[in-house]
């Protein structure tokens, strides 16, 4: 455990000195309890000797002194160990996850994230200074007992010696059902904590349903789960915490009784026999209190556990001598395949798109598009082929270099609870105002800003829940054109139904392909934004089925006639649907 919280702060000094603060500390307390020995051999005589108990009774006093001084400076230090421990611990976290895959952001790595974050890291720092003191006494303050005992009668000395490996393998075996039950009970408690943002997102649907208040089944069941786990934990922790309080208890009655032995025969003086019995009350009231801490120090372990399981996820490779420019923004797949955990997503694609032109992707749900588009982005790194970009493997490029060239508008765009400015200038903060409004046009954002009541310092809400999808597409676009990124990626599906949007966001797509320099893929589902395509690459099954120019295809009657042909009926219907005004 001591080694594992050493790994995992950059700068452990602290971590250092409040251990060895407490750890002083215990041996201080045994030391001072075996002062005891030879204050009493002095004034337990039939004739008291002061002047033989004054040298101890004087260093005790000092002793107790120190003592107090130090345990008072261990508060404060403990206090500004925990905040200087969860601090540094939860910036090595952010650090290493700006690291990680930007495909590894799962729905349920980011819920374990968040956890690990404002959970798990503090309860680390917090137990390790709070509960790791009790922890040292416990194990310390007992061992030098034992020293000191050796020095006053060897037989007892070895009772005590007999007792420990009994209370550590009774201990160990508590400890490893309780760290059992913990784990399971904190994947319950993750399950629940997912279970609940799934709740507060989707709350519209859930009240519309009648189940605003109740939430689904899964909240439900996730409720009744931890609660089961949590009864269950109880019931197998029982017999092992009783029996290691057992082991304890025996062992103050074999000292209580062997003393009495050794007291009645002449063996052991009446001096050293009350010694005795206060060391042994010393050495096993510590012990006695490490099953209380048992679960927490448990507990802490699982939440170290849980730090270590991010900290040690691999990070996104980095090429030794990565490329640091791009010289223009071609895109090309060479054979490339790729699978999702054993289940093939892309088999054998190629193709190439060129700057100046606009590229749309489709095909039926699962085809392998997103996939596409990701692994430009390098949300993962290709099973096999290549991924290049200005003619460089992405594996080659420097990150930073190639998502800095590269904006993604997929189709659940995020917002920040902010204002729409500020959230443009995500894309470039020291843009000017005139740069923000060029954006806004090219994007049709300005429309959106024009009416709504505080224009740019509109705030957006959690996630940009106040604006429509459509609307949101539109300020993640302008971010693109803000940016200035030469290779944008755009996912245009369930966007928005109304026509105003529609119209908008291919007209925006229209104005990206504009600028020669720069190369647009759309995931294009809609006849407005297949219209605007240059190129079309057809996917079906992780293959490419066909690829030419809108027109080529639609005479060919293959997936790409089918598909337009599917998308226009659905729009007929639906404006051939809607009452007349």
């Amino acid at each position: 455990m001591i080694r594992h919280l050493y790994r995992l702060y950059p700068h452990p000094g602290v971590l250092v000195r409040m251990g060895l603060l407490h750890l002083v500390l215990a041996i201080l307390q045994g030391v001072l309890l075996g002062m005891l020995v030879p204050i009493l051999r002095a004034l337990l005589r039939p004739e008291p000797d002061l002047a033989a108990a004054t040298p101890w009774l004087v260093a005790g006093a000092v002793g107790a002194a120190v003592y107090g001084v130090l345990k008072m400076i261990a508060t404060p230090v403990g206090f500004a160990a925990s905040m200087s421990l969860a601090a540094q611990l939860r910036h090595r976290l952010m650090r290493h996850a700006a690291t990680l895959p930007l495909g590894w952001f799962t729905g349920g790595n980011k819920a374990k994230l968040s956890r690990t974050v404002t959970t798990s890291a503090g309860n680390v720092a917090q137990l390790a200074s709070t509960f790791g003191p009790p922890a040292i006494t416990g194990t310390v303050v007992p061992a030098t007992v034992v020293v000191v005992t050796f020095f006053v009668d060897w037989r007892l000395a070895l009772l005590f010696l007999a007792i420990l490996p009994v209370a550590f393998l009774a201990l160990r075996r508590a400890g490893r059902i309780t760290a059992e039950a913990d784990r399971e009970l904190d994947e319950a408690a993750t399950e629940i904590a997912g279970r609940a943002i799934e709740m507060g997102q989707a709350q519209p649907v859930l009240r519309a349903a009648g189940h605003g208040t109740t939430g689904t089944a899964r909240m439900r069941h996730a409720l009744d789960e931890h609660r089961t786990r949590y009864r269950k934990g109880l019931r197998r922790s029982l017999v092992p915490d009783l029996t290691y309080t057992a082991v304890v208890m025996v062992g103050f009655v074999a000292v209580m009784v062997l003393g009495a032995q050794f007291l009645l025969s002449g063996t052991l003086q009446v001096a050293d026999a009350v010694a005795l019995l206060v060391l042994a009350v010393r050495f096993l009231e510590p012990l006695g209190t490490l099953t209380e801490l048992l679960g927490t120090l448990h507990a802490m372990d699982n939440s170290v556990t849980r730090v270590e399981n991010i900290l040690y996820t691999p990070a996104l490779k980095h090429h030794p001598k990565p490329v640091r420019e791009l010289k223009d923004a071609t895109i090309e797949f060479s054979d490339v395949t790729y699978s999702y955990g054993g289940t093939p997503a892309l088999s054998g694609v190629s193709f190439r798109c060129r700057p100046g032109t606009t590229t749309a992707l489709v095909g039926p749900s699962g085809s392998g598009k997103t996939t596409v588009t990701r692994l430009i982005a390098r949300f993962f790194d290709v099973d096999s082929g290549s991924v290049r970009v200005g003619g460089v493997d992405v594996r080659e490029l420097d990150h930073q270099v190639l998502l800095s060239d590269v904006a993604i508008v997929f189709q659940d765009v995020y917002l920040f609870d902010t204002t729409i400015e500020e959230n443009l200038r995500i894309a470039q903060p020291d843009a000017t105002h005139e740069e923000l409004m060029a954006a806004a046009r090219a994007a049709r954002l300005n429309e959106v800003v024009a009416r709504l009541p505080q224009g740019w310092q509109t705030k957006v809400g959690e996630g940009g829940a106040q604006l429509s999808g459509g609307e949101r597409q539109r300020v993640s676009i302008a971010r693109a054109f803000l940016k200035k990124a030469r290779v944008v990626l755009l996912d245009e599906a369930g966007s928005a139904l109304d026509p105003e949007n529609e119209g908008a966001i291919s007209e925006a797509i229209a104005n990206l392909s504009q600028d020669p320099n720069r190369t647009v893929i759309v995931i294009a589902h809609r006849p407005a934004t297949l219209a605007t395509a240059d190129h079309v690459i057809a996917l079906d099954g992780g293959r490419v089925s066909e690829a030419g120019t809108p027109s080529e295809l639609r005479a060919t009657g293959g997936t790409f006639a089918r598909l337009y042909n599917q998308y226009e009926h659905a729009r007929s219907w639906h404006i051939g649907a809607a009452p007349a005004p």
